[in-house]
């Protein structure tokens, strides 16, 4: 295995923007891949941008915490995850932003990812509590640790259970050029095999896991090498860095028309981030992990709560209303993003 920490600056960020390409590419090719599993299966987007892409984006920051969790830095790899469920959210804004003209929240039929997403808040509200009230070791493993990973299950059963929901009756849209692309219920054709497409969707996420983790790992050591604090790092450059794939899956997602199927993608991503963070516990040596946790943590899960509650809200309000390209829940989510990132820079010495 390659110890990127014995690289000079220069081969670390080489290393970084040719994982970023090959990233780039998987996860383009995966969103239309799972489209065309859809096709085969009668899947909903919903189920599969929950569990398929969901589950594929989320492989990088299970490599890169669990290495961070194994080597000593537990706390970098808890503020890996909460820093990325906020960076996560905001790719969903920029995506709004990409495709212009109508609100991404206004034109989603589908009534499942409104309870994705108050799952996803059910789920964060458990990590600032955790901290602070303190943990206890249940089996080498924190009893808020075994909280969060028994809700993860249970709402990922909850939303497998969800399939073919009666969708929203969307009668206020008119046939515009974005709403005609939305191709979320259109009956469409599969070129390919189930199998082909299955092999090829396998080999796509091997290269987000493989691609993903040297995205990570290199992002950390360049960190080190430019001086960035550890924690401000965790949150936002590794965080960032494992966010490439979710990045790539959506907007892929969004030019498809395929709306469900992006949004599902990043609060299906949010409800596994969260849920390793069991996995961080079981690997660290030493107290439950929350235990070490502070305010620079507390603060990033609320901001994760706060973005995602701004969606849920224009998911429930459905209200076509833009500024700036981007719905008026988009562009509040990207102000409460880059504030937080200040907010958390001036804690970024904090446990």
């Amino acid at each position: 295995m390659i110890d990127f920490a014995q690289l000079h600056l220069s081969g670390n960020i080489g290393l970084f923007i040719g994982a970023a390409i090959v990233v780039w590419i998987a996860g383009t090719r995966i969103a239309r891949y799972a489209d065309e599993i859809s096709v085969h299966t009668g899947l909903g987007h919903a189920l599969l941008g929950l569990l398929l892409l969901g589950g594929v984006t989320s492989l990088p920051e299970l490599a890169v915490s669990l290495s961070a969790a194994a080597s000593g830095s537990a706390a970098l790899a808890v503020n890996n995850i909460l820093g990325g469920v906020t960076m996560q959210v905001a790719i969903l804004a920029v995506a709004d932003f990409a495709i212009g003209r109508r609100a991404l929240t206004s034109v989603v039929p589908d009534p499942v990812v409104i309870l994705q997403g108050s799952l996803n808040v059910l789920l964060l509200t458990l990590v600032p509590t955790a901290i602070l009230v303190g943990d206890m070791a249940i089996f080498g493993v924190g009893a808020w640790s075994w909280a969060i990973l028994a809700l993860t299950i249970g709402s990922l059963y909850m939303l497998s259970r969800s399939e073919g929901r009666q969708p929203w009756l969307a009668s206020n849209l008119k046939q515009t050029s974005r709403s005609s692309k939305n191709t979320d219920s259109a009956p469409r054709k599969s070129q390919q095999s189930l199998t082909s497409v299955l092999v090829k969707t396998t080999v796509a996420a091997a290269a987000i896991l493989i691609a993903g983790y040297i995205i990570s790992s290199t992002a950390e050591i360049i960190a080190e090498q430019t001086g960035l604090g550890q924690s401000f790092v965790g949150a936002v450059l590794v965080a960032i860095s494992t966010s490439l794939p979710e990045i790539s899956t959506v907007l892929s997602a969004v030019r498809l028309g395929l709306y469900t199927m992006a949004i599902s993608d990043i609060l299906g991503t949010n409800l596994f981030d969260v849920g390793l963070l069991f996995a961080v516990d079981a690997v660290s040596a030493g107290e439950p992990v929350l235990n070490s946790a502070g305010r620079f943590s507390a603060v990033a899960a609320l901001l994760g709560i706060a973005v995602t509650t701004l969606f849920v809200i224009g998911l429930a309000e459905r209200r076509d209303r833009t500024i700036f390209r981007m719905g008026v829940d988009s562009a509040l989510v990207l102000a409460v993003y880059f504030g937080g990132l200040v907010l958390l820079y001036t804690l970024r010495d904090a446990s």
